[in-house]
């Protein structure tokens, strides 16, 4: 019976839209046309393997145009459909609104399970796909970009950007049509693990004020603080190896499709990614007890939570027993709208996805910037930097050699000192900014409106208000 008041996934995002523009005072026509998707477009194509033809269903959806070009993911799954892609795009629009990445929203996918499918196969798929929407300028670096999402990597991407490359062959900004791409094949250093580092510069930032620290009834800072995740891919994976190896937190469970592993001592991130690589699960890995029902270990107690996998994960049948002071949405939409109120009465404080995970459309952007201007960051200023510093250092080991002044510089301070930020150091200032930024400004509307009292709604305002300003700035 509770199953069925669940809502679904799109409506989940309708439901927390609407919860914020309640608080605003937008006319009813502004209001719908931010809300709705402006477009989706189904394709079905064939394509011939294994001595007959294969049909597949996919899908790209464009929520707003308020700034072009649009950007968002392309996912590979069987569950993909077009009430999730929407959904998804509507998302989009709101965390580039919030990070201010000057895009509008998007998103796309494949209904088909990649595992399936031998290299050579999945290339041919992959190709066909990104034909039937180049061609309708569904993937165009000045009007639609996709990235990497559930099911895809930088090979896909790789393969979207040549496709796009042989159709577009005198387009100088060919590069810049899709992000995530390998560093080889224009794309950005830091790409890769950008969700998941973002994951940790959220909270980094939200631990770097007590009062917020104490309203998820936590104090101090990450170190020590339990961790468990849902989800070792690649965000949840560099999310857990971050935290436990520059922040001190410990991992203490891990949930994956086949199961969970539990060690309150703390899991070896690396060591259970291997695992799982060999074995395509966690079921038999050494020194953690294994649960076969993992869903159930999302439950345990811990300091924070961090879905990083699917969608309505945390829903209205288990929101009542999760035992996490503070979740942090790594995943998009892993806590149903439903769950979500219940979580907010019982205390917990929700980081949510439209911020947490937004460290991937951030060096997302980066990248589109970098295939733009056709340069890597750094490459005109590094030396530069350097030679600058050089002349402090200079100075200071001529007075340190003045014994009347009785210091000496300490012994690594002129190698940290020296080293000028190449493209990496450079992505990671940017992201660690665009992420204090955006968690400030839904902090102060957070603590500056008696009638907000949690972080989601907070976010919805500021990105709605920014869209909505960017339509009136169009005349409508």
């Amino acid at each position: 019976m509770t199953a069925a008041k669940e809502p679904s996934f799109r409506d989940s995002v309708d439901l927390m839209f609407n919860r914020a523009v309640a608080l605003m005072d937008l006319e009813p026509g502004l209001e719908e046309k931010i809300r709705v998707c402006n477009a989706t477009y189904t394709v079905r194509f064939g394509v011939r393997l294994r001595g007959q033809i294969h049909t597949f269903t996919g899908y790209r959806s464009v929520h707003s145009e308020h700034m072009e070009p649009v950007k968002g993911g392309i996912r590979f799954a069987m569950g993909v459909n077009q009430d999730e892609v929407e959904a998804l795009a509507a998302l989009m629009t709101y965390k580039c609104a919030l990070v201010e990445a000057p895009f509008g929203g998007s998103k796309g996918g494949l209904r088909i399970d990649p595992r399936q499918w031998d290299e050579h196969e999945l290339e041919r798929i992959t190709r066909r796909f990104a034909y039937e929407l180049i061609k309708r300028d569904l993937i165009n670096p000045s009007q639609n970009v996709p990235a990497p999402d559930m099911g895809t990597s930088e090979r896909e991407m790789a393969w979207i950007a040549d496709q796009y490359k042989r159709m577009n062959t005198t387009d100088i900004n060919a590069r810049a049509c899709v992000t995530g791409k390998p560093i080889n094949a224009g794309g950005i250093q830091g790409r890769t693990e950008a969700t998941g580092r973002g994951v940790q510069y959220a909270l980094q930032e939200f631990f770097r004020h007590p009062e917020d620290v104490k309203l998820a009834n936590l104090s101090g800072k990450l170190d020590g603080k339990r961790v468990v995740i849902q989800g070792l891919g690649n965000v949840g994976y560099h999310a857990a190896k971050f935290l436990s190896e520059e922040d001190g937190c410990i991992i203490t469970a891990i949930v994956e499709h086949d199961g969970a592993l539990i060690n309150e001592k703390g899991l070896n991130i690396e060591e259970v990614r291997n695992w799982i690589g060999k074995h395509a699960g966690v079921k038999g890995f050494p020194d953690a007890e294994y649960v076969p029902e993992g869903a159930k270990v999302l439950e345990k107690e811990c300091d924070i939570l961090i879905p990083a996998a699917m969608e309505g994960v945390t829903n209205i049948t288990n929101a009542a027993n999760i035992n996490a002071s503070l979740i942090i949405e790594a995943a998009n939409g892993p806590v149903t709208a439903g769950a979500d109120q219940i979580l907010r009465e019982k205390g917990c404080v929700i980081i949510p996805d439209m911020f947490a995970n937004a460290g991937g459309v951030t060096v997302s952007y980066f990248e589109w910037v970098k295939n733009l201007s056709h340069i890597r960051f750094g490459r005109m200023g590094r030396r530069q930097e350097e030679s600058r510093h050089q002349l402090v250092v200079d100075e200071l080991e001529r007075l340190s050699g003045d014994k009347n002044l009785g210091w000496t510089l300490s012994p690594d301070f002129k190698q940290r000192y020296l080293r000028g930020a190449g493209e990496l150091e450079l992505v990671r200032s940017g992201l660690d900014d665009t992420m204090r930024a955006a968690y400030q400004s839904m902090r102060d509307v957070w603590h500056g409106r008696d009638e907000v009292t949690d972080l989601r709604t907070a976010a919805y305002l500021v990105s709605i208000g920014k869209v909505a300003a960017s339509y009136r700035a169009l005349g409508l």
